[in-house]
């Protein structure tokens, strides 16, 4: 599934070729999706490029080729929100069950989010998921989240997994976090902050460590546990 944005800029790429003969410049295709910069729109293309989209032709400007579009029936994605991790979450049903005699916690699965290149987490409730009491602290609300992708691997996080985040808005170096960036995409990486700059580690060096302005990035939770179905 493609996030809204990436949905935006495939079609836009794909009409401005139709009538063109040519892709859009970087510049127009931020200007079309009105994103404040040109990087916005490079992971954006990496992502349609990852996911078997497009195509860049090397050593030619200009040069992106359509491989592909969405099948018709691709629902509409919707765009990852504070709300997610802030506690607006939306109703479940009246007979769900917090805790059991067992001590299990019932937490409310409410999305996906990306461990490899950003993607948007379906802010919904679907469904509740069973988790171990003594992962749940008191303090502030938490949440179940399904993985996607393998970023983050060699910490023992897979494709696949539900991880448990708890909501916080800040972080100290090396916790790992579902991060916002600017305002749209949500990822979980390990956090670092330097200055005024934010780095977002992977963990698996076939991901590079992307780096924002402070002000690019929002920490909407930490990791606390991970529950794995085999």
């Amino acid at each position: 599934m493609l996030t809204k944005k990436q949905l935006q800029l495939l079609n836009f790429i794909h009409a401005r070729t139709q009538i063109n003969g040519v892709s859009p410049s970087f510049d127009e295709m931020k200007e079309a999706l009105d994103l404040k910069s040109k990087s916005g729109i490079h992971r954006l293309i990496t992502a349609l490029e990852e996911r078997g989209f497009i195509r860049r032709l090397a050593h030619r400007a200009r040069a992106i080729e359509i491989l592909r579009m969405p099948e018709k029936t691709q629902p509409a994605a919707r765009e990852f929100v504070p709300q997610l991790i802030t506690g607006d979450r939306p109703e479940r049903p009246r007979d769900a069950i917090d805790v059991d005699a067992q001590g299990v916690r019932s937490l409310p699965m409410m999305g996906r989010i990306a461990a490899g290149v950003p993607i948007s987490a379906i802010q919904d409730y679907a469904r509740d998921v069973a988790v171990p009491g003594d992962m749940i602290s008191n303090a502030g609300q938490h949440y179940a989240l399904e993985v996607k992708g393998d970023s983050m691997i060699d910490v023992g996080i897979n494709d696949g997994d539900v991880v448990v985040i708890r909501e916080a808005s800040t972080a100290q170096n090396g916790d790992i976090v579902v991060a916002l960036v600017e305002d749209h995409e949500a990822t979980l990486k390990r956090f670092r902050r330097n200055g005024s700059a934010i780095a977002l580690e992977a963990a698996n060096p076939a991901y590079e460590t992307r780096v924002f302005r402070d002000d690019q990035v929002k920490v909407q939770g930490k990791l606390v546990g991970l529950i794995r179905t085999y």
